[in-house]
């Protein structure tokens, strides 16, 4: 699927004027769209503020930067089938968006400790690294205060126990303090799945953007979204995500709003959103291919189509071949070398059998990966050894289990494929587990 850039859109000058403003916040407008009810304008503001309004200030093209932060990163979790909010950048400082009822919780996906999490967590150090994704809700409120009742700090911590939500300060110690407030009526209550759909929702989304931080270099380590349902009751991952979303690590440093949090001069502020601008115009699904290789038409290849039906999308193409490469080896030599030209990001799965030399001789023709996925090696187990003794210079891999070798094609081609990336980790996400580092 091709991501668009928004110079690129059908819908560029269509207009969208309108003073009918929803909502209001401190770097956003959300105006009804005037041609259609369900949807909503989202216009970004030059403003940046830090520390609960402490700081603020306007940086002069900061709307545009955000907005095309935000439609970089959304074209992208479009194309990876994420269900959001995002319909279409209009100009420069707006997108249309579904108009969503906003749901008042921040969740907040974490791979390493920063910003708040420290003051929460002393005993961690800065950038302690999570291999099972953390997730947290924290309650959205404004002026310190929740539906009239005065609180200590704005968009406290959560913790639900008993069927009740409890409030902490997110900025000091959890284990040094009791919950300032306990409420038994909070937004979702007994709504479980929701509560799940949103977590799960979340850390997709994270492992998405993890991976396309990674294609350009740098590393995502934490991010905050937000939900709302649309006029039909969907649950949609709404809002914006730009650059004060998350916190981005290059060589070591912030390239986010940290840097502005941490009192950083504007105009190295608005070079760093310049740039994180420019490298989330870089996000993309990659053109990619896997070359499933086999002698004969006897050889089924049917339980890996089945197998390879959930990671389908449009960039992922399946090439099967049918040809012997010991009674062909001439035409198979010119097949395999115009399939890797056409789409150099390739994986060759081999389906060999009885002398199993093909792989071998598949992994000495290409710069592709091969894989071999050798056929009766329980009857026949001497067979093996054609695809495990071989030759210098062919670094073929071998592996028994059909399913385990479709994986591992997959895993290859998920190194610079946010989607597959997303979809594989996702399954890891329920045995892996973290091991802290006290300081």
């Amino acid at each position: 699927m091709e991501i668009q850039n928004k110079n690129t859109q059908p819908w560029a000058g269509i207009p969208h004027s309108s003073d009918n403003i929803i909502a209001e916040g401190k770097t956003k407008i959300v105006r009804q769209y005037p041609e259609d009810p369900s949807l909503a304008i989202i216009e970004s503001k030059d403003d940046i503020t830090a520390h609960n309004k402490e700081r603020h200030d306007i940086i002069h093209g900061k709307a545009e930067l955000a907005t095309e932060t935000t439609c970089n990163v959304f074209r992208l979790l479009e194309a990876c089938n994420v269900p959001t909010a995002f319909k279409k950048q209009l100009d420069a400082k707006t997108f249309l968006a579904k108009k969503c009822d906003m749901i008042l919780y921040e969740v907040v996906i974490r791979r390493e400790a920063h910003g708040s999490f420290i003051k929460r967590n002393p005993h961690l150090h800065k950038g302690q690294h999570f291999p099972k994704l953390l997730l947290e809700f924290f309650l959205k409120t404004t002026n310190k205060e929740w539906q009239g009742t005065p609180i200590p700090k704005d968009d406290p911590y959560i913790q639900f126990r008993n069927d009740k939500a409890e409030l902490f300060r997110p900025d000091i110690p959890t284990y040094a303090q009791e919950p300032f407030m306990t409420l038994e009526d909070y937004p979702l209550r007994n709504k479980q799945e929701l509560f799940e759909k949103m977590g799960a929702m979340a850390k997709q989304t994270f492992l998405i953007l993890e991976k396309a931080w990674q294609s350009v270099g740098r590393t995502l380590v934490d991010f905050k979204v937000e939900f709302g349902f649309d006029t039909e009751k969907n649950i949609l991952l709404a809002d914006v995500i730009d650059n004060d979303s998350w916190r981005v690590l290059e060589n070591g440093q912030y390239i986010d709003k940290q840097v502005y949090r941490d009192g950083g001069e504007l105009n190295e502020v608005t070079h760093l959103y310049k740039r994180v601008r420019d490298l989330t115009s870089r996000f993309t699904i990659p053109q990619q291919q896997l070359i499933i290789w086999r002698a004969s038409e006897k050889d089924n290849v049917e339980p890996f189509m089945q197998a390879l039906e959930p990671f389908m999308h449009d960039n992922l193409k399946v090439s099967t071949v049918t040809i012997s490469m010991h009674k062909d080896p001439v035409k198979g030599y010119q097949t395999l070398n115009k399939l890797v030209q056409e789409i150099p990001n390739s994986v060759v799965l081999a389906l060999v059998g009885r002398s199993n030399g093909a792989g071998p001789t598949l992994s000495a023709t290409t710069s592709a990966p091969v894989i071999t996925v050798p056929a009766g090696w329980d009857k026949f187990p001497e067979d093996v050894w054609s695809s495990l003794r071989t030759p210098s210079d062919t670094p073929v891999m071998t592996v028994l289990d059909q399913k385990n070798a479709l994986l591992a094609a997959l895993q290859i081609l998920s190194m610079n494929n946010p989607a597959l990336y997303a979809q594989l980790h996702m399954k890891q996400e329920s045995r892996l587990m973290n091991f802290v580092t006290i300081q």
